[in-house]
């Protein structure tokens, strides 16, 4: 089984596939990887050269690997940011192929849209259609704690209420959500914490605040959260080895000094994690 992976990809540095790819291949899975972009590095430089690919362009790739046959064969698509609707339109098109292929697929997206301090950083109509479009069609979605808010349309300050926002926002399709990011009224000003909820139940994990918030970091979330998954892990347990994994990474980055995540060198706690964060149940 594979995982069709459609994201931007940089040649320096990690951002979209560059930061969900080697990590998914290091969990034991087969990517397609898919490019919405190919950019030099990511936007978080201030500049950058290489194109945006056209919806047709990614379309027409999407199909090729559909005419290999290879459809049946993919267990999850991947997905994180969706630069333009139509571009969104393919994606959701994709998804409804590989699950007519193959009915046990799931479709995880990271719906990307902005941050807490930055406000909505895609483009208008964006927001939108993720949260009409785009999440109801998928199976799991790891929004950041300020996304959650916009798809539940409403703020949340307390354990209670982000839970709420996380089933509110389950009604509408997705089974599974992962709130990574989270900053609640009992969260240390030293710490953060994420969040799991699915139908059996809310696990959260809580960890160090560090240095560095590298970008790709939300990819990197998203892919290993999904390969857990795929491997067949309860929840609970998928968060915490998740929460190990990336800690490792964002940890070795910022006593490197790095600014970008430093993946290849960190990439044993991707497999088995040395640090546990033991997930608290929160219902």
């Amino acid at each position: 089984m594979s995982i069709l992976s459609i994201q931007s990809l940089v040649a320096y540095g990690h951002a979209g596939n560059s930061a969900a790819l080697f990590p998914l291949q290091r969990l034991g899975k087969v990517v397609w990887p898919v490019m919405t972009v190919h950019f030099s590095n990511h936007t978080g430089y201030g500049d950058w050269k290489g194109p945006l690919l056209t919806s047709s362009d990614v379309a027409d790739v999407i199909e090729g690997v559909g005419d290999r046959g290879a459809l049946e064969r993919c267990e999850a698509v991947l997905s994180g940011y969706q630069g333009a609707e139509d571009v969104g339109a393919v994606i959701l098109d994709a998804v409804r192929k590989v699950k007519t292929a193959n009915p046990e697929a799931i479709y995880c997206c990271d719906p990307v849209m902005g941050d807490v301090g930055r406000g909505m950083f895609v483009r208008p109509g964006i927001p939108e259609f993720m949260r009409d479009q785009v999440v109801p069609a998928a199976d799991v979605i790891t929004p950041n704690h300020f996304e959650l808010d916009y798809l539940a349309a409403t703020p949340t300050t307390t354990t209670e209420t982000l839970l709420a926002a996380a089933d509110t926002v389950r009604a509408t399709g997705p089974g599974t959500v992962l709130v990574t990011s989270v900053i609640v009224e009992d969260t240390p000003d030293d710490a953060l914490d994420m969040v799991a909820v699915d139908a059996s139940g809310a696990w959260r994990t809580r960890f160090p605040r560090l240095s560095v918030n590298p970008p790709g970091a939300g990819d990197l979330t998203t892919a290993v959260f999904l390969a857990n998954l795929l491997d067949g892990r309860p929840l609970a347990e998928a968060l915490a080895r998740t929460t190990a994994s990336v800690f490792a990474v964002v940890r070795a980055t910022a006593e490197a000094g790095e600014r970008e995540l430093r993946i290849v060198q960190t990439q044993d706690e991707l497999a088995e994690p040395t640090r546990t964060f033991e997930p608290e149940r929160l219902r």
